[in-house]
């Protein structure tokens, strides 16, 4: 077991920040890794007996071990956790985004889901991104007004709050409010974000906030102070999240998004209507264990589930991780996962998502037959499952990887995994009080429409939620949860939360070694591997396969937690901030 002082904590910190490193060299496919990527640093698994907390930044994560050790519960330490986020690690996440929370309660063995996404605007029409029928350049969609969607992570943090909360409401504020206040350092990875993203210093208000007098990204250890977030919070304290949705704070927020070169029509009446919505858990087996996550309009647990229902008949176990056949059968199945995904999943409330015939065993059986041993099939093509009702069009929507993803577990054995997200690296960058409005409505398809003139299921549609990859997800092993994963990285978290159970329950690695992983896969396109990582070596064995091989920058930011006999053990992606903290 390790305990963690506050000074012990802060030491921690400032190693971390001395030893990340400068930036290594941009990924090959920006649109698909648009983050800078910092070395990655050696973590070890972290122990614990009562109960234990992992998030993005270690600040955070003393957030959440606070409200623990006062005795909260698993929802109040990630309340706590993910609005020190909002502050520390404002380019992934915050009020002005949304999210997915999943919740195990163990006294009645009852898992939940709560959906925070994003909503479109009520006057939203299916060419928003495609006027006289030509989308526009993402880039020139994702920064803008047009790309803000209604923020629903404020609504969804309160439900869970009123469900399963135990401390008061305004105690979960208190540390983000404080720190806001006093300032925090500028870490290494926010730093290098900044300087990644001259969009930022088109929007006086960001400018103002991320940048020097001169214009420069803020240096490393600069003391950043947010009054305007403090005045937010502390509102928000007071009076719950109708704070957010209704009055002045509604007011800025639609007047900035209006106010932008390329406005957008989030109205007052938008946020005042938010509501956050509970969901039944998604769940499948393998190898024994049963595995859950959100359903869609999250195509994460969804696509995860497909991938390893593909992998149970093909003989992972027996196959080393580092090797070019398990990278092999490991893309293969991505790329039929992915292709289905791009057709069928988008929110249930708008499209008839064919969930049960897209996981039923018939179905994956006859896709992983698709899977030769000695050569890849190239660019799959959609499935054809039982329950499909809609002659859809294909969606290739380019999902943005800054998101972030924290876990927790309490003493009472409750349980919580989620992922949040203002979608790109600081959102649209519109920057209001203190906070990053969302770009998430360009998870939508830009097109409404594919060149056969289909319906696009994933289109843009008044009140609509689009499609995420987000897949915060718990494995149970009997009735028990087991282990709970995910992260951030757009659609890419497919394989990287993926990847981290096939280390788990095939390679048998703890925790950490397998969020450690070098990361792999194909999202129906190229092959990716991990640049400076062993399997980056693999490529030209993966080209005698048939594959089209990309190596590059692969800054997933996974975090886990392993519950067993010997009680919790924790671990954060070696490639972020993250830590793993527990008594």
């Amino acid at each position: 077991m390790r305990s963690v002082t506050p000074l012990s904590l802060a030491i921690r910190c400032l190693l971390l920040t001395l030893a990340l490193s400068p930036l290594a060299a941009p990924a090959a496919d920006a649109s698909r890794h648009p983050e800078p990527a910092t070395a990655a640093v050696a973590k070890e698994l972290v122990r614990a007996q009562r109960h234990m907390v992992v998030a993005a930044h270690p600040l955070a994560a003393q957030a959440g071990l606070a409200m623990l050790r006062q005795g909260g519960s698993a929802v109040d330490a990630g309340i706590a956790m993910q609005l020190v986020l909002n502050l520390v690690e404002p380019q992934s996440s915050g009020i002005g985004g949304g999210g997915f929370l999943l919740h195990w309660r163990a006294a009645d063995k009852r898992l939940s889901v709560i959906d925070g996404r994003e909503t479109a605007p009520a006057t939203a029409r299916e060419d928003r991104f495609a006027p006289e029928g030509r989308a526009l350049p993402f880039r020139a969609a994702m920064n803008s007004g047009l790309s803000v969607g209604t923020p629903g992570l404020l609504r969804a943090l309160e439900l869970a709050h009123r469900q399963h909360g135990r401390l008061p409401w305004a105690a979960l504020l208190a540390p983000a409010i404080k720190l806001a206040e006093e300032g925090f350092p500028v870490s290494p990875r926010l730093h290098a974000l900044i300087a990644a993203t001259p969009e930022l210093a088109e929007q006086p208000a960001a400018a103002a906030y991320f940048l020097d007098g001169d214009g420069r990204p803020l240096p490393i250890g600069h003391r950043l102070r947010n009054p305007a977030l403090a005045e937010v919070l502390r509102r928000v304290a007071v009076e719950g999240a109708d704070a957010f949705y209704r009055g002045a704070i509604a007011d800025d927020i639609v007047a900035a998004v209006q106010a932008h070169p390329r406005p957008g029509d989030l109205a007052a009446a938008d946020l005042a209507a938010y509501r956050a919505l509970e969901r039944e858990p998604l769940c499948g087996n393998y190898r024994g264990y049963r595995l859950c996550g959100p359903p869609p309009p999250s195509s994460g647990p969804l696509a995860v589930l497909q991938m390893l229902g593909m992998l149970e008949p093909q003989p992972m176990a027996r196959l080393a991780p580092d090797s070019a056949p398990a990278v092999h059968y490991f893309a293969e199945a991505g790329r039929l996962a992915y292709a289905d995904r791009e057709r069928y999943v988008a929110d249930p409330d708008f499209v008839a998502v064919p969930v049960a015939g897209l996981l039923a065993a018939d179905y994956l059986a006859t896709r992983a037959a698709l899977i030769s041993p000695r050569r890849s099939m190239g660019r799959a093509a959609p499935g054809r499952p039982a329950g499909v009702v809609l002659a859809v069009g294909e969606d290739a929507t380019a999902e943005q990887p800054s998101t972030s993803h924290l876990v927790a577990v309490d003493g009472e054995g409750n349980a919580l995994s989620m992922t949040t997200t203002i979608e790109a690296a600081f959102g649209s960058k519109i920057f209001v009080r203190g906070f990053l409005l969302n770009n998430q409505l360009t998870d939508f398809s830009l097109p409404p429409r594919d060149a056969e003139g289909r319906p696009i299921a994933n289109r843009v549609q008044p009140g609509k939620r689009p499609r995420s990859a987000m897949a915060p997800m718990m494995v149970f092993r009997g009735e028990q949860p087991y282990l709970l994963i995910g992260s951030p990285g757009g659609s890419a978290i497919i394989n990287y939360v993926a990847k981290t159970l096939v280390g788990v329950l095939d390679w048998g690695l703890d925790v950490q070694q397998a969020i450690a992983l070098p990361n792999m896969g194909s999202r129906n396109r190229q092959t990716e591997l991990e640049r400076g990582t062993a399997r980056a070596s693999l490529a030209d064995e993966l080209r005698a396969l048939g594959h089209t091989v990309s190596v590059g920058d692969q800054p997933s930011g996974l975090h886990g937690i392993l519950i067993d006999e010997r009680g919790l053990s924790g671990g954060a992606d070696p490639r972020r901030e993250g830590v793993a903290l527990g008594d």
